[in-house]
């Protein structure tokens, strides 16, 4: 195990202090300044008031899919689940794969009633569960051509983009309004076996997104996705020239509206190569890391790792204790990126992912142990690392107090947050605000 440690060695920065960048960027970048005036019903300011602040949410987004909700064997393991994912995030993706939610024509899995599919709980379903628990949905994925319906395959394009619309149409106006957030195309580089004969079209992804942009209404948000190697791999260190750049550039340059650039990180590289040029040594270099966010910028969009995997080989104390201080560097450097926006984690729970499925192990123990809680349910230090880092060491409580002329202000991270005024007669006031990174965030007691 202590060679393993040596992975560790990678985030050391060539010619800056690591520590210092990404206080920098988190003070900088994710907060804000607010400010108070507490007056009375005359407008007189009111010296001497204590205002108690708590956050209650964050602006900034942090989850998992929510592919194995109601999945479980057991009704114990269904709400261990659902508490262990509501306790520590705000985000949920939900599987929209067109072969599992179609999986015969004309007859969508929509509602909760719906025939089961492992790992594709039903839309209806996930909203139920998000909405019950302030829980963001977002929706994975709108036209990714490797889960084609067997009932479209091989089929001619004119066909398959008719049914395509037919989709695009028939998800807009059942979800539009309850689902903010959709992956467009995703993994365009890969599946020239998919049996998608439109996957081939050099428009596949200009055509995709001007579709979504006609059905889905301008709040709605329309994000790419695509996999890591082609997000952090080699040729990203060509800059601008870098693949899936120049790809979602050009769709920009043609007129598509995309709204987020989405960045997989899966570290699904087997335990005796994790120090090689062909595992995860190629990826934690923090300097490559920044020098990625910093060129995807330039677009002038937002970014958010949508699909992270950091495996622990085991359940051995240190292993996990290794992957919760990667996830620990992982997560600091994006959070303190002006770029980053959202950090979503691929499986939550040890031995349920599709190349794993129920606890199989044979493929292997880089995917089998890439959850953050373990195959029992019991958390890992990853786990609780990262409800830590969102639920207190990242968020805001203070107490101020308004001057002579009732004015009191402070800094904090952005989000929603319970305010209590406090008179020096006792007094006492609250409200619900918002501290948001767009607005002036001035806010008022009247008493």
């Amino acid at each position: 195990m202590g060679e393993r440690r040596k992975i560790l060695d990678l985030f050391r920065l060539k010619d800056k202090s690591l520590e210092e960048w990404t206080e920098y960027g988190i003070e900088n970048y994710r907060k804000g300044r607010g400010s108070f005036t507490v007056t009375d019903a005359e407008g007189k300011p009111i010296p001497g008031a204590k205002i108690e602040l708590r956050q209650t949410s964050h602006d900034f987004k942090v989850g998992a899919n929510l592919f194995m909700l109601e999945e479980f064997s057991s009704q114990e393991q269904n709400e261990a689940y659902k508490k262990l994912f509501a306790d520590c995030f705000n985000i949920a993706t939900l599987p929209f794969y067109w072969r599992d939610l179609e999986p015969e024509q004309g007859k969508p899995r929509y509602s909760k009633d719906s025939p089961r599919i492992y790992r594709r709980p039903t839309p209806d379903l996930c909203l139920e569960y998000c909405e019950a628990n302030n829980i963001m949905p977002k929706a994975h994925c709108l036209n990714y051509a490797t889960f084609l319906p067997n009932w479209l395959k091989n089929q001619d394009i004119p066909t398959e983009k008719y049914y395509l619309e037919k989709r695009f149409a028939e998800l807009a106006e059942r979800y539009a309004l309850r689902i903010r957030d959709w992956e467009v195309t995703n993994e365009t580089f890969f599946g020239l076996d998919n049996k998608s004969l439109f996957y081939r079209d050099p428009e596949f992804v200009e055509w995709s997104f001007k579709l979504a942009d006609k059905y889905f209404r301008r709040s709605n948000r329309l994000i790419i996705n695509e996999a890591h190697s082609k997000v952090w791999g080699i040729e990203n260190r060509h800059a601008n020239r870098a693949a899936y750049f120049m790809q979602i550039e050009r769709a920009m340059n043609k007129g598509c509206r995309i709204d987020s650039v989405g960045m997989q990180f899966h570290m699904f590289y087997r335990r005796e190569n994790e120090l090689s040029s062909i595992g995860e040594a190629r990826f934690y270099d923090p300097q490559l890391i920044y020098e990625t966010l910093d060129l995807y910028q330039t677009l002038g969009i937002p970014s958010q790792i949508t699909e992270l995997t950091i495996p622990a080989y085991s359940n051995d104390t240190e292993d996990e204790e290794l992957q919760a201080e990667i996830i620990r560097t992982l997560y600091t450097l994006w959070f303190a990126h002006p770029a980053m926006e959202a950090i979503i984690y691929w499986n939550l729970v040890d031995g349920f992912a599709a190349f794993a499925p129920q606890g199989d192990m044979t493929a292997g123990e880089n995917y089998y142990y890439g959850g953050l809680v373990r195959y029992d349910f019991t958390p890992k230090p990853a786990y609780n690392l990262v409800k830590k880092l969102f639920h207190e060491t990242w968020r805001t409580q203070a107490q101020i107090t308004s001057d002579a002329d009732g004015n009191a202000s402070f800094k904090g991270f952005y989000g929603d947050y319970e305010a209590v005024a406090t008179l020096p007669d006792g007094s006492k006031k609250s409200q619900a605000l918002h501290l948001a990174k767009t607005s002036h965030n001035r806010f008022a007691f009247v008493f």
